[in-house]
């Protein structure tokens, strides 16, 4: 059981640092200082927020479909009787929900990706290599 959790302790840490590490938290294209440095044209932010508003309620509904899960996970493990059937089945379908955030998370990025010429991205990459890795929230099973 505990060997479960873990499991789905550690692939929600690889989902979350995979998804989360490869742009600069918010709306990045509307900060003076990242649109500067990258010479964005402002064709190019309004081409970014339109993918950042197609995006955005199928990510709302998917984090909150990994949180009910989560909730239930947690739910379950609270129970004096384990059902490890249960427990199984919920795993699966949370790992199922990770993996369609995960994909579509990265989908977006690579949308964005496609508006920025190569030497604007090779730029990006270098400011996000040069940010201090802020420490990320234990979650919860």
């Amino acid at each position: 059981m505990k060997r479960l959790v873990m499991i789905s302790m550690l692939a929600a840490l690889a989902v979350a640092t995979a998804a989360q590490g490869e742009l600069p938290p918010g709306k990045w294209w509307k900060n003076p200082q990242i649109a500067q440095r990258l010479a964005l044209e402002p064709e190019q932010q309004a081409r970014l927020d339109a993918i950042f508003r197609e995006t955005a309620n199928d990510l709302i509904d998917r984090r909150a479909e990994v949180e009910k899960l989560q909730l239930a996970v947690r739910s379950e493990l609270d129970q004096a009787q384990l059902n490890r059937q249960n427990l199984q089945r919920l795993a699966g379908q949370l790992t199922q929900a990770r993996g369609k955030l995960f994909e579509r998370e990265l989908m977006m990025l690579v949308d964005m990706r496609g508006v920025l010429n190569n030497e604007q991205w090779d730029k990006l990459r270098a400011h996000i290599d040069r940010r201090p890795q802020q420490p990320r929230p234990r979650r919860r099973p």
